[in-house]
């Protein structure tokens, strides 16, 4: 696991400083060639560095173990920077958004041939970052490979409008390609946000089905019924889940009935499983009344 870690904080490290330094020559670019596609960019990168160096520096902290106040230790902070991230990229987005607006009313020369070379680079820079992070495995690193991988892409649209633009003066499609980069960013970065905040409102993980999970439960021998059943995400990656079994009073093997229930779990990424064991006639206020036996609540 620290040797797997290790790997995950080289790649977002080195996948950060490529971004970066891109980043800087994109913004003296943008002003160069006066283009607000690449100043538009330029600011989707710069969200982007953020990202990578909160992931970088918040997969460090998220190694800590757990404390009396942290008592699942520090891995939900890797969801912070996301959440930063995600908010200043609105903003930012939103922003160059208007600018473009109102470019189209108001279209102004830019530099096609500097825009074609910017682009290429982005290409380069971009690209080099994500063979680097596309090398992990953990869900930090495929969601930041797949941001840069979008970026990869816009760079290809403005080299695309940038080739059009030295043929035909159309100095329009630079403040039309800006609010398609804006809005297909602004997209994506919604759809993050959302999966932040579903992690922080401690929803179902995801792809977890809860009613699946009972209907394996069930099958197992023993088993009579389960209830007070709750599952939620420390980090997107790692689950917890805790659960009241009720069993036959002739089941003596309850560490084998366990186990059986962590084996339906196993690929599903639950680090800590919780299973409360009860018989037919024990009492728990969170167990549903059952007519059948004549049980209350």
């Amino acid at each position: 696991m620290s040797h797997h870690h290790h790997h995950s904080r080289e790649n977002l490290k080195v996948a950060f400083f490529l971004n970066l330094g891109f980043t800087v020559v994109e913004i003296i670019g943008g002003l160069w060639t006066n283009s607000v596609a690449i100043l538009t960019d330029a600011v989707h990168d710069l969200g982007d560095s953020l990202s990578l160096g909160l992931a970088w520096y918040f997969d460090r902290l998220s190694e800590k173990g757990r404390t009396p106040s942290y008592t699942y230790g520090y891995r939900r902070y890797r969801l912070i920077g996301g959440l930063i991230t995600g908010v200043i990229l609105i903003i930012g987005l939103s922003f160059a958004l208007w600018h473009s607006i109102a470019r189209i009313f108001d279209p102004a020369e830019v530099n096609a041939g500097g825009m074609m070379g910017l682009a290429v680079l982005g290409i380069l820079f971009n690209g080099a970052a994500v063979l680097r992070v596309r090398r992990g495995s953990s869900l930090t690193e495929k969601l930041v490979s797949w941001h840069l991988i979008e970026d990869v892409l816009g760079w290809v649209a403005v080299l695309i409008g940038a080739g059009i633009m030295m043929i035909w003066d159309l100095p329009v499609i630079d403040s039309l390609l800006s609010i398609g980069i804006s809005l297909f960013i602004l997209w994506n970065v919604g759809g993050s946000l959302r999966k932040v905040g579903a992690v922080f409102l401690q929803t179902t993980p995801e792809g977890f089905e809860v009613s699946n999970f009972e209907k394996a439960v069930l099958k197992i021998e023993g088993v009579e019924s389960i209830h007070h059943v709750h599952c939620w995400s420390i980090d997107g990656e790692s689950h917890v889940l805790s659960a009241h079994l009720v069993i036959s009073n002739e089941a003596e093997d309850i560490v084998s009935i366990k186990n059986a229930v962590r084996r339906i779990l196993a690929d599903d990424a639950f680090e800590h499983v919780t299973l409360e064991i009860e018989r037919p006639g024990d009492c728990c206020p969170q167990r549903e009344p059952s007519p059948e036996r004549g049980e209350t609540s």
